[in-house]
C-alpha cells in the first residue's frame, strides 16, 4: 500500500510541476515586456513596440467606394497619402508622415475603451487619426462593423480595409449632383 501511494504521491507532484512550468512559460510568452542590460550591467524592463503593420493598406468609407486612403512603411516610417483627382496626372499624392498614438489618448478621439485598441496612428496635426480595434472586440460590439476606426476633422466612423488599386478617383465632384430634395413643407 505504502509503494501505491508513492507513487500517486509522485506521479501528482510531477502533473503539477507541470502545471506550474506550464503556466510560467503561458505567462511569458504573454509578457510585452523585454529585458535589457546596459553596459553597467544594470537590468530594465522595455516594453516591446506597437505593431503597425496592421494599418499597410488602402482605405476607404464604404465597401462599394474605391481606396481613398493608403497607409505604407516607406523608408522605415508610416506615412499616409490620399487618392488624387484625375486631373492631377498621379494617382497619390505625397507622402505625410504618421505618428503613434498612445492608448491614453483614444478617447480624445473616439469612444471606446483603450484596452479594446492594439495600435493608434494619426497625422501630427491630428486631421486624421486611424485605430485597429482588438478583433475580438470587433466581433462582439454591435456598433461596429470594421475592425479600423477613423477620425477626420472632427468626426469619427468606422472604415473599411479595401485593395489598393491605381485608378484616379475624382473626389472633389459633388456626390450629391443628381439629388434632388423636396421641400418638406410643400408635400403637406
Amino acid at each position: 500500500m505504502l509503494l501505491y501511494l508513492d507513487v500517486i504521491h509522485k506521479k501528482s507532484t510531477a502533473f503539477i510541476a507541470g502545471i506550474a512550468v506550464s503556466s510560467l512559460l503561458f505567462l511569458t510568452g504573454c509578457n510585452n515586456t523585454t529585458n535589457t542590460v546596459d553596459e553597467n550591467g544594470v537590468t530594465s524592463a522595455a516594453t516591446s513596440t506597437v505593431d503597425l503593420s496592421v494599418f499597410a493598406g488602402c482605405y476607404t468609407v464604404s465597401y462599394d467606394e474605391p481606396a481613398q486612403i493608403k497607409v505604407s512603411e516607406q523608408s522605415g516610417m508610416w506615412v499616409m497619402q490620399m487618392k488624387e483627382p484625375a486631373s492631377a496626372n498621379r494617382v497619390w499624392d505625397d507622402a505625410e508622415p504618421l505618428e503613434v498614438l498612445d492608448n491614453s489618448d483614444i478617447p480624445k478621439f473616439f469612444s471606446i475603451d483603450p484596452d479594446n485598441v492594439d495600435a493608434a496612428i494619426a497625422r501630427p496635426d491630428r486631421v486624421l487619426v486611424m485605430a485597429h480595434v482588438k478583433p475580438v472586440y470587433a466581433n462582439i460590439d454591435p456598433l461596429l462593423d470594421s475592425e479600423y476606426l477613423s477620425y477626420i476633422y472632427k468626426g469619427a466612423n468606422t472604415i473599411y480595409q479595401v485593395e489598393c488599386d491605381d485608378t484616379n478617383t475624382d473626389i472633389l465632384a459633388n456626390p450629391h449632383a443628381n439629388i434632388v430634395i423636396d421641400n418638406v413643407n410643400e408635400s403637406l
